[in-house]
């Protein structure tokens, strides 16, 4: 991943945001190295990137946003992967999330349903060298069916439902980081205990734009 297109003046900004995400309960170390490291500024929209490292979400185009950063790491640090470990990302966005498992040395599948948000994240990681294995242009909901099973899987948006189609792409042992909700949306994390029998657990209420079918 090229990050020679930096400034100290953001490098600094990074330090103060990843000490504000250890203030608030991210202890992976790999993970806050990810965020330090990562440019978040060049995910932004332009009008926006003054703010880029305060702990907010901003939109971006169509209707979407890009996450804050707590809630980036919270995610990330929730799955419990390594180098190495297949992870699917459902709602590529802008990007951002994406870029932070690529320097995670995970292998990255990531899809994207919004055509105007694909082909602006593609460009992006062309231009940043950012490494995935499969990009996608597609429905979310489906998965990447032939590329499954999955050590993790990371969903960016809310869906109102468990997506048993997902949970089932997962490997026994992997996990699954979603929001679900419709006013209130909590976090789960859901865990492949054996073919048809995962662990569930809750992490809190969290805000995401919702989990939409079709592309």
């Amino acid at each position: 991943m090229k990050l020679n297109t930096d400034s100290p003046k953001y490098q600094g900004q990074r330090k103060i945001m990843v000490t504000e995400l250890e203030s608030l309960g991210i202890k992976n170390e790999n993970v806050l190295n990810a965020l330090n490291k990562v440019p978040r500024h060049l995910f932004m929209d332009p009008g926006l990137i003054s703010h880029s490292y305060k702990n907010l979400a901003f939109q971006i185009q169509s209707g979407q946003t890009i996450s804050q950063p707590y809630t980036v790491a919270f995610q990330t640090e929730l799955i419990k992967c390594k180098k190495g470990d297949k992870v699917l990302e459902i709602g590529t966005g802008s990007g951002y999330q994406t870029a932070i498992l690529s320097y995670l040395e995970f292998d990255v599948y990531t899809v994207e349903r919004d055509l105007t948000l694909f082909k602006k994240s593609s460009l992006t990681f062309k231009n940043l060298s950012i490494k995935v294995k499969k990009n996608l242009f597609a429905d979310g909901y489906l998965g990447i069916i032939d590329s499954a099973p999955f050590d993790a899987i990371i969903v960016t948006a809310a869906s109102k439902e468990i997506p048993k189609y997902l949970m089932n792409q997962l490997k026994v042992g992997g996990r699954m980081v979603i929001p679900i909700g419709d006013d209130v949306q909590i976090m789960y994390r859901f865990t492949r205990i054996e073919k048809n029998k995962f662990k569930q657990e809750e992490f809190g209420e969290f805000k995401f734009v919702p989990l939409v079918k079709g592309k």
